[in-house]
């Protein structure tokens, strides 16, 4: 990769989120509380299209799907008392190239989205649907599950959890995360093992520990 250039898709879903845990601060990463709603559900990453929805309303979302680009992932602030989306507004989406939603709420019709193999992380699922009545700016600063997230801030996601990187940082967090990557893969157990017994032996040596 040439000096100065940003990393491509390709590159970035090559190291895990475990690794992009280099160069981000526990404040980057969404709770938990949020995850993917499939199994075995791929690695994603792309900039955030964010989206924030009225209480009980899933309008903003509903909207999104037609305005946000292809390769886009949609961050979606929403409420848990009923559901944001649902299959027909996913599979929307995927047709017209979005890459996955990242929802602080709930969905429904979670078998027709693991059918179409759509990658959604949200905190569950709820048949009942939220309403459509308030409607807010695209691609503002947003929370969803506990992280600040700005419009183009770049998101990486798979079964670890998800890494919110801001945009002005992607190369940097990029440059640290595949230092660690290429490290551990230069490594076989053994050598691993041996170079992690003496780091926590020393550590223990420090606090004075002797058993």
């Amino acid at each position: 990769m040439p000096k100065n250039s940003l990393p491509n898709l390709d590159e970035i879903l090559a190291v895990s989120t475990c690794e992009y845990a280099e160069g981000l601060s526990r404040d980057q990463f969404v709770n938990p509380e949020i995850y993917p709603l499939w199994s075995q559900i791929p690695r994603i990453a792309g900039p955030a299209f964010t989206v924030k929805c009225g209480k009980d309303d899933h309008l903003s979302l509903h909207a999104a799907i037609y305005r946000a680009k292809p390769g886009d992932v949609l961050v979606v602030q929403a409420g848990s008392e009923f559901a944001s989306a649902g299959g027909n507004v996913c599979a929307v989406a995927q047709k017209r190239g979005i890459v996955a939603m990242v929802i602080d709420g709930m969905v429904r019709d979670i078998a027709e989205i693991r059918d179409n193999q759509f990658p959604v992380y949200a905190r569950g699922v709820i048949p009942k649907p939220a309403g459509k009545r308030q409607i807010y700016p695209f691609n503002q600063t947003i929370e969803c599950g506990g992280v600040t997230i700005s419009g183009g801030d770049f998101i990486v996601a798979d079964e670890d959890g998800i890494a919110v990187i801001p945009k002005d940082k992607l190369q940097e967090v990029y440059d640290l995360a595949k230092a660690r990557t290429d490290k551990d893969a230069a490594m076989n157990l053994s050598e691993w093992q041996a170079q992690h017994s003496k780091k926590i032996e020393s550590k223990l040596q420090e606090l004075g520990y002797s058993g």
